[in-house]
């Protein structure tokens, strides 16, 4: 993931925050053998102090390619939208001169995988799971000798990421003058498809802290 000064992350308090608020879907991608396209799979995690967890179908073909090669890339992206280029013209220059560009948010999680296939291990790592999705606690005891869940648990392997390194962006254009962003938030905010209110508030949020940039 290329980033440019402007779109790094202030700090890791910043990625940390946005990932612990809500953000909480991602892609694992998996080398796996030689010669044979990455293996991808879209599913929600759990984030757990340096280490991400997950749980998926043990006929799933992403469990070859991990036992081929355990080094992964997981990322989570969010808050995006597409600006259109004349909102984004220099001053004093046509609207039509603009350069459209896409906003988003991402972090990219290096990782080296472990597969959790012990019974009480993989127990475990729903209880942690539930207790971040469903922490109202509306659900079945998760044990391994007592239904739903107990006769569920050999048709699923746990994945323990451990996070080597991360990587963030949020790419808002906080290298464009004061005015110019926060223009293009309140044209996002009016044109309210999809994500562009999120998007409008990352932006925001980023004017607020970067202000003018300087290299």
């Amino acid at each position: 993931m290329f980033i440019q000064p402007w779109d790094a992350a202030l700090d890791d308090a910043e990625w940390q925050a946005w990932i612990a608020d809500g953000h909480d879907f991602g892609i694992l991608s998996v080398n796996g053998p030689p010669g044979r396209a990455p293996v991808v799979v879209p599913t929600h995690f759990t984030a757990d102090g340096g280490a991400l967890l997950v749980h998926l179908a043990r006929p799933n073909p992403v469990w070859k390619a991990i036992e081929a090669d355990p080094d992964v890339t997981f990322t989570v992206t969010g808050d995006y939208a597409f600006v259109p280029g004349p909102w984004r013209a220099k001053p004093g220059t046509p609207p039509t001169d603009g350069v459209p560009t896409s906003y988003y948010a991402a972090v990219q999680f290096t990782c080296r995988a472990t597969i959790v296939d012990e019974p009480e291990a993989k127990a475990e790592l729903l209880r942690r799971q539930m207790a971040h999705f469903q922490p109202d606690g509306d659900h079945a005891p998760v044990e391994v000798d007592r239904p739903p869940y107990g006769r569920m648990l050999p048709g699923i392997r746990g994945l323990r990421l451990d996070v080597t390194e991360v990587r963030a962006k949020f790419k808002y254009d906080d290298h464009k003058p004061v005015e110019q962003r926060a223009d293009t938030a309140r044209r996002l905010a009016e044109r309210g498809t999809a994500l562009d209110a999120p998007t409008a508030a990352q932006q925001l949020r980023r004017l607020d802290r970067v202000g003018t940039w300087k290299p």
